[in-house]
């Protein structure tokens, strides 16, 4: 699979967020070709700020391996992560953090190096379906 198909599995979680009322962001975490975490926003049903798709798709990755460490996984997510999720991506020490719109408030580029210095980078894959997703989200929250 490439970097396409794994993103259209992270917009699917998107749109299950989107369909329960959240913000959609969705991720999914892989290793070796498959994904083994999965998770999209939560944060208004779990009453929990921290409960971010990147977060929620982490922690089903270390549980199914049984390790806190992710050095051979790859996240993809829809939408650029934010310090927080950046911060724990560094912790996981991810292969590689991909994400499809760039976030401009709130993103963790814009606050220096977050990840783990041999974390690979790359953005823009599916950029613009997942920047219109987002979009369209706000701008339906702001009529």
């Amino acid at each position: 699979m490439t970097d396409d198909d794994f993103m259209a599995q992270a917009l699917q979680e998107a749109r299950a967020a989107l369909a329960a009322g959240e913000i959609p962001i969705g991720a999914v975490v892989v290793l070796e070709n498959k994904i083994i975490g999965r998770g999209h926003n939560q944060t208004e049903r779990l009453r929990d700020v921290t409960a971010h798709a990147e977060m929620l798709a982490l922690t089903a990755a270390a549980n199914h391996l049984g390790n806190k460490y992710l050095a051979d996984c790859t996240l993809y997510v829809t939408v650029e992560p934010c310090v927080m999720c950046a911060g724990a991506s560094a912790w996981a020490q991810l292969r590689a953090v991909v994400y499809g719109a760039e976030e401009l408030k709130t993103g963790f580029r814009r606050h220096g190096p977050l990840l783990h210095p041999r974390t690979e980078l790359r953005g823009g894959v599916r950029g613009p379906e997942c920047a219109a997703l987002i979009q369209s989200f706000f701008r339906a929250k702001r009529r």
